[in-house]
């Protein structure tokens, strides 16, 4: 009986969301990657011109190092480098609804997010305990 409640609860919750028209997916980011201060507006516009006035060549190093960079930061997010909020919010929202757990966890849809659909939409709880997987997982 609680098994079929939480179904409907969620299935609920779910054709609310795409009903209304405007689906709006949550994205938990963590707190050292926000910049609360923005730029001064003069500093961006002189980066601008310092970096136009660079020769193609050295365009061309800097932008290599910016990709270098970028492929750094995503490889310490995938390690698990993430406050531990950031889990736990996680592991209630896999305990509510797995996929969209899964989903914000891997930051894609992938192989991880459609078993985690299937194995919810067959059994809840299998689902469940395979999006705590996910979601506490250290790889």
């Amino acid at each position: 009986m609680r098994k079929g409640i939480l179904v409907f609860l969620s299935l609920a919750i779910l054709a609310t969301t795409f009903i209304s028209g405007t689906a709006r997916a949550t994205v938990i980011v963590p707190a050292t990657t926000i910049n609360p201060v923005e730029p001064d507006p003069a500093t961006v516009k002189s980066a601008m011109e310092e970096f136009k006035s660079l020769s193609r060549k050295e365009r061309r190093e800097r932008i290599k190092e910016v990709k270098k960079e970028m492929k750094t930061y995503k490889r310490e997010k995938r390690s698990g480098n993430e406050p531990s909020t950031n889990t736990v919010l996680l592991a209630i929202l896999a305990i509510l609804l797995p996929p969209l757990a899964v989903y914000l966890h891997e930051g894609e849809i992938n192989n991880r997010f459609w078993i985690s659909l299937l194995l919810t939409l067959l059994f809840w709880l299998p689902g469940v305990i395979y999006a705590l997987i996910i979601v506490l997982s250290k790889d």
